[in-house]
């Protein structure tokens, strides 16, 4: 029978929950973590849910679960950073232990819980200023294969591989870390603005049923795709660039486009202008042809804030096949 284990563990002086799912037979070894960033609560919640329902099910192998991975920026609200340090703890990986509390707790889970695993599952979703469209991400290298399999049976409509190396646009976060060691990993968003959207949560259950299921630690669903498992998930839109334009001056942050909206290079995205509204200080265009994964929805930016973040394909033709924009 399948075992639920929880216990503490000290990821750099924060005493955190940790779950341990230990299967009926050997097989891989597999951590699931959420909560690098404190206030994206839709990953959060679905691994919250998800963990119980293991119990009766003929599960292989052992999952090592962390429902809330940085416990500081959780308790204290804080968006995207740990409160102590102002430090993003996805920009941190692998860490280090002599460093400030976000790269020491970034070496500690690393340590931990991602080293020495056969995959590693980090979820996300947008934090308090952040519309997303649920995607997944990968990192190049000797997994990559592998890892590009695993963003794939998440079942979410778009998969962005980041190439290794400088001028990364995500560097030090988990995935790359887990990467440079030849752990397939990904990280997989969906949700927004800090909400517990059910949507977003089935998706991310649907997704960690998928990768267990890609690793053979549970048998594939009985019945036609149709069945009470739902509808086998679309093939996804594969992309290989992330633009994440910034703006220039502080101001007023006003989009153009929403989340999963295709655009076209050259189009505007929006506009930043002064905050008496009588100046227009900025016009943002599209760098290429692509997809908004995710936008700021807060007006307020400052001078260097990020604005959205566009997928973009080497073969643009292949965003024809893209999913349509949700209202």
């Amino acid at each position: 029978m399948t075992e639920i284990r929880r216990y503490t563990a000290d990821f750099a002086g924060q005493q955190t929950p940790v779950i341990e799912v230990s299967g009926t037979a050997p097989g891989p070894r597999l951590s699931v973590i959420a909560g690098v960033h404190g206030c994206e609560y839709a990953s959060m919640a679905a691994v919250r849910r998800w963990v119980p329902g293991l119990a009766g099910r003929p599960l292989r192998g052992t999952v090592t679960v962390v429902p809330v991975v940085n416990l500081p920026a959780f308790r204290a609200r804080s968006a995207f950073v740990v409160p102590e340090d102002g430090k993003n703890l996805n920009r941190c990986f692998p860490g280090d232990a002599r460093g400030t509390l976000a790269e020491r707790l970034a070496d500690a889970v690393f340590r931990q819980v991602i080293a020495g695993r056969d995959a590693l599952v980090d979820m996300h979703a947008g934090d308090l200023v952040e519309a997303l469209e649920p995607f997944g991400m990968y990192d190049g290298g000797p997994a990559e294969s592998d890892a590009r399999a695993l963003a794939t049976a998440y079942g979410l409509g778009y998969v962005l591989r980041q190439a290794p190396g400088p001028g990364q646009t995500v560097a030090g976060s988990s995935s790359a870390a887990a990467a440079a060691e030849g752990i397939p990993a990904i990280i997989a968003e969906a949700g927004g603005c800090g909400l517990v959207e059910e949507a977003a949560v089935a998706l991310h259950i649907a997704g960690l049923d998928g990768v267990l299921r890609h690793l053979e630690m549970l048998p594939p669903p009985e019945g036609p795709p149709e069945g009470p498992e739902g509808p086998a998930p679309q093939a996804p839109v594969y992309l290989d660039r992330f633009i994440w334009p910034r703006t220039a001056t502080e101001g007023w942050w006003q989009p153009a486009v929403g989340p999963g909206q295709r655009v076209t290079r050259g189009q505007v995205l929006g506009t930043v202008s002064t905050l008496d509204g009588g100046t227009e200080l900025e016009t943002v265009n599209a760098a290429a042809d692509g997809v908004i994964l995710f936008l700021t929805s807060s007006p307020a930016v400052a001078a260097g804030g990020l604005l959205l973040g566009l997928g973009a394909a080497a073969e643009a033709a292949g965003l024809a096949h893209a999913p349509t924009v949700r209202s």
